[in-house]
């Protein structure tokens, strides 16, 4: 391999480069997802433990690089054991990442099956929902307002979240990718309060405003009528078709996805 520079005693080529930028890159994810909590100051210390264990490598002190060694390895087993929560926080940041979905093009058709599935049965059954599709960076502040899940979106999830007994279905569920991010979320108004000559309720206001400051789409149950409406881009489209509902949705979705 070509030596691109010499530092000391230490040789540089384009390898060392690449491995230095993708670690460099790594800690720095890590990092971000977990800057707010106890774990970042563990990452810090391991940190610190391998900057040391490179130093008494480079000095030829073996004995102290070995219990260098033997402390991080031990130290590493414990941050996985400890912070399994957090950790957890790293893998949905970066497999929701833009670019992990560039390289590993999954499939959302289960995710939308299931809530086109709760979302008419609720509609029968005149329940009032409201869910909200977004990438949550894009909408971070909304999801703090709510309770955050993290769940696997399924039907049978959300139509326990809109039961009118539950102490979560008054508010949104806002939905990132495939997973319920949080639920009890509340959403900014729209100063609209009329479409098509219709007066809007709070629950429609408040998909369309979401609709209007993010990048998102909303689906609107009504528990007066049953009907089910789509806010996308500012613009709300009442009681949506049974036979268009999928069709619509999946095209709004797609414009989220490209955006």
């Amino acid at each position: 391999m070509i030596e691109l520079f010499r530092f000391g005693f230490l040789s540089i080529t384009l390898i060392d480069v690449f491995d230095i930028v993708l670690v460099t890159i790594l800690f720095f994810v890590v990092y971000r997802t977990l800057r707010d909590t106890i774990a970042v100051q563990v990452l810090m210390l391991f940190v610190l433990l391998m900057a040391l264990g490179f130093a008494t490598e480079a000095a030829n002190l073996k004995t102290l690089n070995w219990v260098l060694r033997r402390v991080a390895d031990v130290g590493l087993i414990a941050f996985v054991v400890l912070f399994q929560p957090e950790l957890r926080r790293v893998m949905l940041m970066i497999t929701q990442s833009r670019l992990f979905r560039l390289f590993v093009r999954t499939s959302n058709s289960e995710t939308l099956d299931d809530v086109l599935d709760a979302v008419r049965q609720m509609s029968d059954k005149h329940i009032g929902a409201l869910i909200v599709f977004s990438r949550a960076e894009h909408i971070r502040v909304t999801v703090e307002t709510g309770v955050a899940l993290e769940a696997q979106v399924s039907s049978e999830l959300l139509l326990s979240i809109f039961n009118p007994r539950s102490p979560l279905h008054d508010g949104a569920v806002v939905i990132d990718s495939r997973v319920v991010a949080a639920a009890r979320c509340v959403l900014p108004l729209s100063s609209e309060q009329r479409v098509g000559g219709r007066n809007l309720g709070t629950r429609h206001r408040a998909g369309l405003g979401i609709s209007e400051q993010a990048d998102a789409v909303a689906i609107i149950v009504s528990e007066e009528t049953g009907s089910i409406s789509i806010a996308y881009q500012g613009m709300l489209e009442l009681d949506v078709p049974d036979d268009r509902l999928e069709e619509t949705l999946q095209h709004h979705l797609s414009d989220l996805a490209t955006a």
